[in-house]
């Protein structure tokens, strides 16, 4: 009879099985081959429990609402009204629900810790420290994100790698081990460029600063239109002079990988 030999035992290499990894996983595997549509479809499909947009109205957002709404995805959107939105972004608000016959959720701060804020502050107090702009955020948005994803499995965000180096880093999915739940963002390898043709090409209605110069817009005050070649995100706080400037919703402690697909969380070329 022949012996075995440490040679005739070596492991045998299988494909990986999609139906074992978690959902985190299996989209950002998944993720690459797929158009929005069948992204946000897929998150649908392979989450348990609520699912969570949180749309500013922005451009990428806009974009990510109608892929939400054109297949009637069981998909709550959400927008977290602070208070100091520009008329322009209320004006989309509008046309968005008339466009798609759904309402938009608001979520708005807590009166009493706006009141304590102003009173502390000044009305545009934010201005004075980092310190102070943090505090703002995070009454008129950290909070009230808090109680839009209260009971939530999944939140789908319209972040995208090109806006910034820290966005850069982030996965297609991951799991926040502080909320609990599972961040999915579906635009993060499209170009700007992509995510306008996007708008045109499904007649998406969007803000009309964007025709203005302002590629990321928030709160009114605190954004400006950008300069040709400036960064997307530089007319956000721009009297900040730092180069990691986000309201507290995004830059929170880093995002625990998907396992065993972490190779595959990195965003792939648009």
């Amino acid at each position: 009879m022949a012996h075995s030999t440490h040679a005739d035992r070596r492991p045998v290499s299988r494909p990986l099985d999609p139906s074992a990894l978690d959902p985190a996983a299996r989209l950002a595997a998944d993720f690459g081959s797929l158009d929005l549509f069948e992204r946000l479809a897929a998150v649908r499909e392979d989450v348990d429990g609520a699912v969570v947009f949180t749309t500013s109205f922005g451009l990428e957002d806009q974009a990510i609402t109608h892929a939400i709404f054109a297949q009637d995805l069981a998909i709550e959107i959400v927008t977290l009204d602070t208070g100091r939105l520009f008329p322009e972004t209320h004006q989309v608000w509008a046309e968005t629900e008339q466009r798609y016959g759904r309402p938009v959720r608001a979520v708005i701060p807590d009166h009493s810790a706006v009141e304590a804020l102003v009173g502390e502050y000044g009305i545009n107090g934010f201005r004075a420290s980092v310190a102070a702009r943090h505090a703002c955020c995070g009454v008129r948005k950290v909070e009230p994100l808090g109680r839009a994803l209260e009971g939530a499995a999944a939140w789908i965000t319209g972040l995208r790698a090109e806006q910034s180096t820290d966005r850069a880093a982030v996965p297609y999915a991951a799991v926040d081990p502080q909320r609990g739940l599972l961040k999915v963002n579906p635009l993060l390898d499209w170009e700007r460029s992509r995510v306008l043709d996007f708008v045109r090409a499904h007649s998406v209605p969007y803000n009309l600063l964007h025709d203005r110069g302002f590629l990321s817009i928030g709160c009114a005050p605190c954004t400006r239109a950008v300069a040709p070649g400036e960064p997307e995100r530089a007319g956000r706080w721009w009297w900040e002079q730092q180069e990691k400037k986000e309201c507290g919703l995004h830059n929170r402690p880093a995002l625990r990988a998907a396992s065993p697909a972490t190779a595959l969380l990195a965003p792939q070329k648009d």
